[in-house]
């Protein structure tokens, strides 16, 4: 059976957003738009449906709780579900909420047999304001100070959000001009093989509606605990370096330094452990000075430490530095028995109660 091609459209700046998704509209064959957006003051969530011929469908729809994951089991799979088994299009291109990423819909289409049988993700389009492009991507700014938080618990930073758009993203669309260096460090957080930026009047429509997206691999670039080696890369100012080690870090000199290991105009994420968590693996997830890490939700099994650091600033070797030293010394390896039989270790706000050793 024949599936409609869906193209998703995700990214923080909205007149972006709506440049790339006319774009592709106009050379997608047969293709309609649903634009979805989240007012989370007024607790609202807008549909607007359009093809070549005009608008289709302008529908607000009121939430009891204005949010990504209440928009998408109200309104955004039913309408995608629904327009699939319309007919009329043979192409279907998804305007995500603003600061919202693709992972959800993803996820459902990968495990829902009814829609799958309708529906196949072709691409996942990452869109970026090529003149805010740094900012976005590495600066401090929270969404609710730009208005982008899609729900009233959103705490988010912009950076987080952007990276990640980018990191789960099969090509990143630019709107406006960029500077090669923020070219570049875009091309650093996407994953080997998928490293384009392209202009969004250069897109090729055909090869983003005519693909089928690969999600494990896309899934295992973005698991904190994925173990494939990436090393250095370099790019004029742009670097991203691995940082890898089967030891655990020291709960104090973890906790003294965090602010060098994931601060700053940088993006880090990955996954750690503690000798005092015996058998847990921790998520670490900082980008634009702001660090969140927490127990890691995606499987990952053995403890390891890892994390891939993203940045254009002259510290790398420091950054290095840091991370050793924060590493356990062989001779604390040696009496681990003893002295991590501990109760605390400063990051149960965090990780939630400390473990003991098995």
């Amino acid at each position: 059976m024949t599936t409609t091609p869906l193209v998703l459209l995700a990214g923080l700046d909205a007149d972006a957003m709506a440049h790339a998704m006319i774009a592709l509209q106009w050379d997608a064959p047969r293709a309609v738009t649903v634009r979805h957006t989240i007012d989370v003051e007024a607790q609202r969530l807008t549909r607007l449906v359009s093809d070549v011929d005009g608008v289709v469908e302008h529908v607000h729809v009121d939430l009891d709780h204005a949010c990504v994951g209440c928009a998408l089991r109200e309104d955004i799979m039913p309408t995608l579900e629904r327009l699939a088994d319309d007919g009329r299009w043979g192409t279907i291109i998804a305007h995500l909420p603003i600061a919202s990423g693709a992972e959800q819909v993803c996820a459902i289409l990968t495990h829902d047999q009814v829609l799958s049988a309708k529906l196949h993700v072709a691409s996942v389009l990452a869109v970026v304001d090529g003149p805010s492009a740094r900012d976005d991507v590495l600066g401090d700014d929270l969404l609710r100070e730009r208005a982008l938080h899609t729900s009233v618990e959103d705490t988010r930073g912009v950076a987080e959000v952007q990276a990640a758009l980018v990191e789960y993203a099969d090509a990143v669309v630019v709107v406006g001009d960029i500077d090669e260096t923020d070219r570049d460090v875009l091309r650093m957080l996407m994953r080997p093989g998928t490293r384009e930026v392209i202009d969004h009047l250069a897109i090729d429509t055909a090869a983003i509606v005519g693909g089928r997206r690969p999600h494990a691999d896309a899934e295992a670039w973005v698991d904190p605990g994925h173990g494939a080696h990436v090393g250095l890369l370099e790019a004029g100012d742009a670097w991203s370096i691995e940082l890898r080690s089967d030891r655990p870090f020291h709960p104090e000199r973890l906790m003294s330094n965090l602010e060098a290991l994931g601060g700053g105009a940088r993006r880090s994420r990955g996954c750690f452990w503690l000798p005092t968590r015996h058998g847990q693996v921790c998520e670490w997830d900082g980008a634009g000075g702001q660090l969140s890490v927490g127990p890691c939700q995606h499987g990952s099994t053995e403890p390891h430490t890892r994390l891939l650091v993203t940045g254009i600033d002259d510290g790398r070797d420091e950054l290095v530095a840091t991370f050793r030293a924060c590493l356990l010394t062989d001779a604390e390896l040696a009496e681990r028995g003893s002295i991590w039989e501990c109760h605390e270790d400063g990051f149960e706000p965090w990780l939630g109660p400390t473990r003991q050793p098995a």
